[in-house]
């Protein structure tokens, strides 16, 4: 039985079957391709990007990488990133290694590496090198070239991690909108500009924005740019409390209070407080006072009025059936009223 047949717009189908219609479309292709996307509201869209935006970000990509090289294709090639990565493999001249064709990792960086003297780069996103991290396995990644993370945040014990095993993550931010990966470990690549507006939002500039964008499109994520210029990226507009009248990016206090020692688990979310308006609420499984949580944020460069108004210590988490915390049931009820089934352990 074949497969689905593969198409440029939208981009669908196997990923040998797109990889030989992106080579046609990289040498000698016009028409712009279109990404399905849901984005942050799970309502699915198409974004349409021009061939001239793709090939401007990959071959930024390219020179901020230290050259062409070949790629291992780990992640669905039907989106951004992984549309990118059989770009630059056409740009390169080289067909990209198949992760899907082989039994495991091992064997397709076996086969990426058969050629001598050629760079290496793979695309992963953090829930693929978290796996790694846990079967101990991230020294396979050492012998690339870099390997590029995106498509949500990681967490600095794990990029730590991969540091101590050799290797090379370049952290990237981007999304459908912007052909993929535009700022590089904080750095926007050639040709791409960016800015934090008044109420917060990341705003981007550059050719590789999808077609009919405005010369600034202003995104949904909050961030800061430090006084090193590099990009901070707080988190999504909706995932923001309002608590006194401060706002309160909520994965960012959980990042930093997941980092410390005495937290084995966290989740950060905002319950409806009659004084407060919100009041952010700290859900701990370990241990962690208010006034550690307040120095962890205000060394981390944070205000001091971003420490949580409520701290729980709990053994276990809701859960959803992804196994995911269920933050919405933490948001809705008090510490330890969840149904005991939700214990992982039961």
């Amino acid at each position: 039985m074949s497969g689905p047949i593969a198409s440029l717009n939208p981009v669908s189908g196997g990923s040998r079957d797109l990889w030989e219609l992106v080579r046609e479309w990289v040498d000698e292709g016009s028409e712009p391709i279109g990404i399905l996307t849901s984005g942050s509201t799970g309502e699915p869209k198409t974004i349409t990007l021009t061939r001239a935006a793709v090939l401007s970000s990959a071959h930024a990509s390219i020179d901020k990488l230290g050259g062409p090289g070949r790629w291992l294709l780990a992640i669905p090639p039907t989106s951004a990133g992984g549309f990118q990565v059989l770009v630059r493999s056409a740009l390169a001249g080289r067909e990209p290694v198949f992760l899907e064709e082989f039994a495991d990792l091992d064997a397709a960086l076996a086969a990426l590496g058969a050629s001598t003297g050629e760079r290496t780069y793979a695309s992963f996103v953090p829930t693929q090198l978290h796996r790694l991290a846990e079967q101990g396995n991230l020294g396979c990644l050492a012998g690339l070239d870099a390997v590029l993370l995106g498509g949500g945040p990681s967490q600095s014990s794990l990029l730590l991690a991969a540091a101590n095993a050799g290797v090379n993550i370049v952290r990237t931010y981007g999304m459908t909108e912007t052909a993929g990966g535009c700022v590089y470990d904080g750095v926007p690549l050639a040709g791409v500009d960016m800015r934090i507006e008044p109420d917060g939002r990341i705003a981007l500039f550059g050719p590789m924005l999808f077609d009919g964008a405005p010369d600034w499109w202003v995104t949904e994520d909050l961030g800061r740019i430090g006084v090193d210029g590099t990009l901070e990226v707080l988190g999504r507009v909706d995932d923001v409390a309002i608590s006194g009248g401060v706002n309160i990016s909520l994965p960012a206090v959980e990042r930093v209070l997941s980092e410390l020692d005495t937290v084995h688990e966290v989740a950060v979310v905002a319950r409806d407080d009659a004084e407060w308006g919100q009041a952010v609420t700290a859900v701990v499984r370990g241990a962690l006072t208010r006034d550690e949580a307040k120095a962890a944020l205000v060394a981390a460069g944070y205000p001091a009025a971003w420490t949580p108004r409520r701290l729980e210590i709990v053994t276990h988490f809701p859960l959803l059936a992804t196994g995911k915390i269920d933050k919405r049931t933490l948001a809705s009820i008090d510490s330890g009223r969840w149904p005991e089934s939700s214990d992982p352990a039961r």
